[in-house]
């Protein structure tokens, strides 16, 4: 277990301690049992007092992630029911515990694909609102017309018919670029990694929304950046909070969702979106401005990119294709300008020399035809149906002490509930009965709050979701009677 330690920071050493280790168990880096370092061996390890290890142990222990055996040291504590009994003749893997990995954390891959019936906890969409079909017979096509194309390597920059193509699918979404400067993700999530492997290192700064999308912060947790955060309101990253970061730290870096934010919802009025622009350029930092859906609106279309209102090069946008139209494809876009661009691409020549040709051919034919608007008004029908779905069961079986952001567009929504409850505790309830949803605690990189939730409505057919929000709320009702029977009864 790797835990680094950054002296120069607001944040305690304690508390640094006990965030990198809860990010651990979190992530499943850590194993059921595990035997944890001594007080006095990590206080060693990271050069800190005995008393600085000992309070973050003791967090640890009073929030029931690990348990003190008197005599024998410190476990990670069982979440399971049953243990999982090693198989007879298979071989013992201890030995891998001694060998050192840098993973700080990676709680979203938790979340992302998992076994439970009812799949609420990551925003994907339902493969059957996807042009499936269309797409396979390009497949198809294009095999039978030239099957040399699986023996081809494809541009590293990205296949060139494809990037003109997105420059006109941007420019009708108001952003400007051309195929020059846009470069070929595997997703959005590479577009993210490509900017942190190539201009964060150990202890620069950071700074994103509190909450945000969990998957950005596993990748600047895992290149040591120090991430400093700025609470989210209805208009999204709060600006005045923002400037007093600024004016104490030189951020490297500010990653914002500023349309249908990150698991809140929230939309970044204009005037913001330009106030953070000036910021971000009055102190030369780049601002990564990532925009997985917003073609997906409810209402009417959200405010311009910040991508649009950029004139000297401060902003990388990332536009992902995954969601909306093939998730298997795995094609997200990223634009940028000037040198920044250019290390970009060098980075991703070091990370896998281009993203596959195959898929990058299969969706250009659709996203040059007049199918793909046609695919996104039918795709906004649906899932506003789910979302109004869900935001009525809310209304009808949620506590009262429970409230909710309504999302005008975006595939999530987000609940706030007493703060006494920790939604990493109901989650284990909910996979009960074959339910899960995303716990607010992955979407905070510092300052953790776990009575958040996040409920994605567009995976799930609408029986479905019916059945597995009805139940989040009499799990949550539950919950809530318990503590008023408990407060009311009598002390001796």
């Amino acid at each position: 277990m790797h835990i680094e330690i950054q002296r120069n920071a607001d944040i305690s050493l304690t508390k640094q301690i006990y965030h990198s280790i809860l990010d651990h168990i979190r992530s499943d880096l850590l194993e059921e049992d595990l035997q944890l370092p001594s007080v006095r061996e990590l206080s060693k390890q990271l050069g800190v007092s005995l008393l600085t290890v000992v309070k973050a142990y003791q967090k640890l222990e009073h929030e029931g992630y690990i348990t003190s055996v008197q005599g024998k040291g410190t476990f990670i504590k069982k979440t399971k029911n049953k243990e999982t009994e090693r198989k007879e003749g298979t071989s013992s893997y201890d030995w891998q515990l001694s060998v050192q990995d840098y993973l700080p954390r990676s709680q979203f891959a938790r979340f992302h694909q998992v076994p439970e019936k009812i799949h609420l906890s990551s925003s994907m969409i339902d493969p059957g609102l996807l042009p499936n079909r269309y797409l396979e017979q390009e497949i198809h096509k294009m095999l039978s017309e030239n099957p040399k194309i699986l023996s081809q390597y494809g541009e590293i920059q990205g296949d060139k018919e494809l990037r003109q193509a997105m420059v006109e699918y941007l420019k009708r979404m108001d952003v400007p670029t051309t195929q020059d400067n846009i470069l070929v993700t595997s997703g959005s999530q590479q577009g993210i990694d490509l900017v942190a492997r190539t201009f964060v290192g150990p202890g620069d700064v950071v700074v994103t929304e509190a909450p945000t999308y969990p998957g950005a912060i596993d990748v600047f947790r895992g290149r040591g950046a120090t991430i400093l955060t700025v609470p989210v309101d209805s208009d999204g990253m709060r600006v005045d909070l923002l400037q007093n970061l600024c004016d104490k730290y030189k951020p490297k870096i500010i990653y914002t969702v500023p349309t249908f934010h990150n698991p809140t919802g929230a939309v970044m009025p204009l005037k913001r979106r330009t106030q953070i622009l000036e910021l971000a350029s009055s102190i030369q930092c780049l601002v990564i401005e990532d925009d997985p859906c917003s073609e997906i609106y409810f209402e009417k279309k959200p405010p311009v990119s910040m991508k649009s209102l950029d004139h000297y090069g401060n902003v990388i946008y990332l536009k992902g294709l995954s969601k909306i139209l093939a998730p298997g494809c795995r094609i997200g876009i990223l634009a940028a300008s000037g040198s920044i661009f250019k290390r970009l691409l060098a980075a991703k020549a070091n990370t896998d020399l281009g993203s596959p040709l195959l898929t990058q051919k299969a969706i250009h034919p659709f996203i040059t035809s007049t199918r793909m608007m046609d695919h996104l008004k039918k795709l906004r029908t649906a899932l506003m149906i789910r979302r109004d779905l869900v935001l009525e069961i809310l209304s009808q079986h949620s506590p009262e002490e429970v409230s909710w952001f309504i999302p005008k567009g975006g595939l999530n929504v987000w609940l706030t509930l007493p703060s006494w409850i920790n939604t990493e505790h109901l989650l284990l309830e909910a996979k009960t009965k074959q339910i899960t949803f995303l716990p607010g605690s992955a979407c905070y990189p510092t300052e953790q709050e776990n009575h958040h939730l996040r409920i994605s409505f567009s995976y799930m057919k609408e029986q479905q979701l019916e059945q597995g929000v009805t139940t989040i709320c009499n799990i949550l009702q539950s919950e809530i009677d318990l503590r008023k029977k408990q407060d009311s009864s009598p002390h001796f």
